[in-house]
């Protein structure tokens, strides 16, 4: 819902302009790429622990906040949304990643991001029931259970134990080819995702008068497709993560240029439907290459940079996206981001070979 309703908020209750609606996904983005960067990546596994718990409590307290948004309020209060969440999502990732064996922790991995999906697809249905009964805003309220869950939930998140004396330098994680190859598998969706996100809804009812509920239940099946898919990888965990990664551009390309060119909303929503494949897919892809790559003492170190890295991008691409929208048109932005990803697809493909010359190369290509 954080994801889906604020665009629409900044858009339609407050009217702000496309690149004041992204300017809002963007601060929320950048709240997060900073605590996950600086603050949760460099603390240690009790402190970690403590400011987890927190985050989950303020997490609790703001979110039923949105209510009263406004065009002065609605920036403070994503900002503070998206900072504690820097500190919750990496740590549950971690977390979901202790086990040893490789195929057990990954098939773990699998159903953690399967249950992201679960709730990906259930928030935008409930969101869609809840919309033809009341206005944009009250849902907020209603969806503030969910916050609250998180801080009683936050108690039981186990944190590894890790040695004091092991200090793990961000430029080595950086340098690790399996770290490369998750940073470049998931900005060949996150790029396009966040125009996806800042103006899929938008796009649809402009085009097309989609109605609210419409929206979000348009996400909705968007989301159901992320769920097949990983749902298939929780069942049986990927042996050769390359061939999924090409795939999953492959399928980003063709929803991309299905939306740009659909007669209809029906099209549309099945373009939508394509595009939540490779959704499905990245997202796991990307954290088990991570898990592959590292042992569990420096594991928190790389989720942190991962995800910082994932909301750096989501914090510069809203506004990218909103300039781009400003100067070329709603229709054609969605395809101006195509190119952009075959580039990264190259580069991807470079790590990989790199991988294959090194040791690990098996763990990812392997049939």
């Amino acid at each position: 819902m954080f994801m889906t309703e604020i665009p629409l908020v900044a858009r339609y209750i407050i009217h702000f302009n496309e690149f004041l609606v992204g300017s809002v996904s963007a601060v929320g983005a950048l709240a997060t790429f900073v605590m996950s960067a600086f603050i949760n990546s460099k603390l240690s596994s009790t402190l970690r622990r403590k400011v987890f718990i927190a985050s989950s409590l303020a997490y609790a307290l703001v979110f039923p906040t949105f209510y009263f948004s406004n065009s002065i309020t609605i920036w403070p209060i994503v900002f503070v949304s998206g900072f504690v969440l820097g500190a919750i999502m990496p740590n549950i990732i971690t977390s979901a990643s202790l086990l040893p064996d490789r195929k057990a922790r990954e098939r773990v991995l699998s159903i953690y991001t399967l249950t992201l999906s679960i709730s990906l697809v259930a928030g935008p249905a409930i969101e869609g029931y809840l919309l033809r009964i009341y206005p944009l805003l009250e849902t907020f309220i209603f969806f503030s259970i969910f916050p609250a869950l998180v801080f009683v939930t936050s108690f039981f998140i186990k944190f590894p134990e890790e040695q004091s004396n092991v200090k793990i330098e961000a430029k080595n994680v950086i340098k690790n080819h399996g770290f490369k190859v998750s940073v470049y598998n998931i900005m060949t969706y996150n790029i396009p995702f966040a125009f996806i996100l800042t103006f899929g809804g938008i796009y649809a009812r402009d085009f097309f008068g989609a109605s609210y509920s419409t929206v979000t239940l348009m996400f909705s099946s968007f989301f159901f497709t992320s769920f097949i898919s990983r749902l298939l990888l929780a069942l049986k965990p990927p042996e050769n993560l390359w061939r999924l990664m090409i795939l999953s551009v492959l399928l980003t390309t063709v929803g991309l240029m299905g939306i740009v060119e659909s007669p209809s909303l029906t099209v549309m929503e099945l373009s939508m439907l394509i595009l939540g494949f490779p959704h499905g897919f990245t997202y796991p892809l990307s954290v088990i290459s991570i898990s592959r790559a590292f042992d569990i003492s420096s594991r928190n170190a790389a989720n942190s940079l991962f995800f910082s890295i994932m909301m750096a991008i989501g914090s510069v691409m809203p506004f990218v996206s909103g300039s781009v929208v400003l100067y070329i048109g709603l229709k054609y932005s969605f395809v101006s981001v195509i190119p952009v990803i075959l580039i990264i697809l190259l580069l991807l493909h470079h790590e990989m070979k790199l991988l294959s010359i090194g040791k690990s190369g098996g763990q990812y290509t392997a049939a």
